[in-house]
């Protein structure tokens, strides 16, 4: 139950959050191209994935919800599928999905709201319908533990070349980039393991060639290189101001990066990719230890010096995200 002294807090923020954000925060050039998510089963959209077999067509769920995902048309915002799944236990926490180079989609129910608190997580794999409807699948469930302990996680990848599954664990002080076995397996299970550090994650992706990972925040993102298995440099991305900023992917062809965020009839905001402009202040720097570079807004500091954005703005982002997570559900 949540203090005095939060609820306080949470209408202070609502009431600067609508203020701030409806005068200084203008909508930027390259928006278009985004779109809505009409559908009001929807209002916790947790992650998001481009369809590999149906093109304008992207993947998402709930994080606290039954076991299904749906299939939303980006040129209208409609839902066209509902994939229900069979074969796995009640979800606690989906927070990511993503496609793998087999056209299977994977689903991390990998959130942990008391950061420690499950020994273990799950992942779930089903094959990407060919058909768009509604549909009842059996999925595959894989049981997930950390080699370092348990640990609240938003972000999995799936490589699109090799289909080796990572995690991001979120923190505030930073989390770590974990690697799976080179294949999951069901008799047992799958051991991550810390290979790299990372600022605080809520989703990343891929981009479709496999040589770069693209990790967002509440308020920025970063891409990294990816070579041989591992983190390499790292540049700013321009991403939006969102309310609850919780998913990203690429768009097939890798030019352009699709954000979304919770709530109901979110908005998807599209930006460009930005991939290998390499010049200005944001400009590609090796990181340390493979994860952020602290002087450009790595672990620790979740900011980007390269990210311009009104003092205003922020202010309302922050007081907004503080609202938002004060009413999420515990997992």
């Amino acid at each position: 139950m949540r203090s005095l002294r939060t609820t306080r807090a949470a209408a202070v923020a609502a009431v600067a959050a609508s203020v701030v954000l409806g005068a200084a925060v203008p909508a930027a050039a390259d928006d278009t191209g985004g779109f809505t998510i009409k559908d009001p089963r929807i209002t916790e959209s947790s992650g998001l994935a481009a369809s590999r077999a149906h093109p304008g067509v992207y993947w998402t769920h709930n994080d606290q919800d039954e076991p299904r995902v749906f299939a939303v048309d980006s040129r209208t915002g409609e839902t066209v599928a509902t994939v229900t799944l069979e074969g796995v236990g009640r979800p606690r926490d989906m927070e990511a999905i993503s496609v793998g180079p087999d056209g299977d989609v994977y689903v991390g129910d990998i959130g942990d709201n008391l950061n420690g608190s499950w020994d273990h997580v799950w992942i779930y794999r089903f094959p990407e319908p060919r058909t768009l409807r509604d549909v009842t699948v059996h999925a595959t469930q894989y049981t997930v533990r950390y080699a370092d302990g348990p640990r609240n996680a938003e972000a999995m990848m799936v490589h699109p070349k090799t289909g080796r599954v990572y995690i991001a664990s979120k923190n505030e002080d930073g989390g770590g980039l974990y690697e799976g076995p080179v294949r999951l397996v069901t008799g047992g299970t799958n051991v991550f393991r810390r290979i790299g550090e990372v600022p605080w994650v809520t989703d990343g992706a891929f981009s479709p060639d496999g040589g770069e990972l693209v990790l967002r925040s509440y308020f920025s993102a970063r891409a990294y290189a990816w070579r041989d298995g591992r983190l390499g440099a790292d540049r700013h991305v321009s991403a939006p101001l969102q309310g609850q900023a919780e998913s990203v992917t690429f768009t097939p062809d890798g030019a352009s990066l699709m954000f979304g965020t919770e709530g109901e009839q979110s908005e998807v905001v599209r930006r460009d990719a930005g991939r290998g402009d390499g010049e200005g202040p944001d400009a590609a720097s090796p990181s340390r230890s493979g994860g952020a570079d602290p002087s450009a807004g790595g672990a620790g500091a979740d900011g980007d010096q390269g990210f311009a954005v009104p003092a205003g703005a922020v202010l309302a982002a922050v007081l907004a995200f503080f609202l938002l997570r004060s009413r999420r559900r515990r997992g």
